[in-house]
């Protein structure tokens, strides 16, 4: 409700803005793309490659701040409503640009709503047991809450690649082999990066794992046929664990035989500690999955990627899994 205010509010700045971003655009030969997150801002600029003085890639969700409680300020709403092409989740958390893009500046905008997009294989949110119950809710009461984190699926990924690489073909079919011949080169990355998640699963002792902290990686546990167990669902805005949940955690540590537990990147670890407090053996590790919903610019511009960050991930979920490859003699 907070951001629909909000940009009420802003709206009028937006249409005041409208006559100057015209004509900035008619005098502008470079083609804009604005991206929300970084997974999204990540995947546009590995098509676009070397074209980056013809296409400018920005992303509005840039200073670390988590993207479901992002509030868009006026200058980014106008920045939406006046590039050429849009990528967006399309989720409740980002709601607003639905808004933002009713009445657009640029009537020729491309818009690509993930959600949208990848409709047939959109998850609701799933309470598991033990998963403490949140009163904070995203969506219609009356109607399901979609699970946003589409991202965190190579399957998804791969098919949101393909349709922003013909997107991008429109506005520059001068150089479309070369964006076809980008998507060919992050397929094959892509592909890598699912086979060492297929062969971590299929060969690690365990197919369960915990994590002490929300857990938006439905769409990764679906797609390799991992169970799981979580404090909360991956949307929840609580923070703190009841004893119920810590004692259930603590309980499944000890009946599954785990020896690391999980949380999201930027966690304080507190739950996680509390649980290997109250288990068994207190012999236990704490590794990081990164959900990708804080990523900074300036981590991007220092080399932090999708690939990369799915490849981390890997790492920590062998280990989580308790996976020990094979020694060569």
């Amino acid at each position: 409700m907070k951001k629909r205010i909000f940009i009420a509010a802003a709206a009028a700045l937006v249409l005041f803005s409208g006559c100057t971003a015209k004509k900035y655009e008619q005098a502008s030969s470079q083609i804009k793309i604005v991206c929300t997150i970084f997974p999204e801002y990540d995947w546009v600029r590995s098509i676009v490659g070397a074209h980056q003085d013809r296409i400018s890639v920005s992303m509005l969700v840039k200073n670390g701040i988590d993207f479901h409680s992002y509030q868009p300020s006026a200058a980014d709403l106008v920045s939406v409503s006046s590039c050429d092409m849009l990528v967006y989740i399309g989720g409740e958390s980002d709601a607003w640009v639905s808004d933002a893009v009713r009445e657009p500046v640029n009537e020729n905008m491309i818009v690509m709503n993930l959600m949208e997009l990848l409709k047939d294989s959109v998850k609701t949110e799933e309470l598991v047991e033990g998963m403490q119950a949140s009163d904070h809710h995203h969506g219609d009461e009356d109607g399901p809450e979609y699970d946003e984190h589409v991202w965190l699926s190579i399957d998804n990924a791969e098919r949101v690649v393909a349709a922003v690489t013909e997107n991008i073909c429109i506005l520059d079919p001068e150089n479309a082999a070369d964006y076809r011949e980008n998507l060919r080169k992050y397929s094959l990355q892509l592909k890598a990066v699912d086979a060492g998640y297929r062969s971590a699963v299929d060969n690690a002792p365990l197919n369960t794992i915990i994590v002490c902290d929300r857990f938006p990686f439905r769409y990764l546990a679906d797609e390799y046929g991992l169970s799981y167990y979580a404090a909360f669902s991956g949307c929840s805005a609580e923070t703190e664990a009841g004893f119920d949940t810590i004692a259930f955690l603590a309980g499944k540590v000890d009946e599954l035989g785990i020896k690391t537990l999980i949380v999201l990147e930027n966690s304080d670890k507190k739950i996680a500690r509390t649980v290997i407090r109250n288990s068994a053996s207190k012999m236990i590790d704490i590794v990081t999955l990164d959900s990708m919903q804080s990523v900074t610019l300036s981590e991007a511009f220092r080399g932090t990627t999708y690939i990369s960050l799915m490849t981390s991930n890997l790492e920590n979920l062998r280990t989580a899994l308790g996976y020990e490859p094979e020694l060569e003699f």
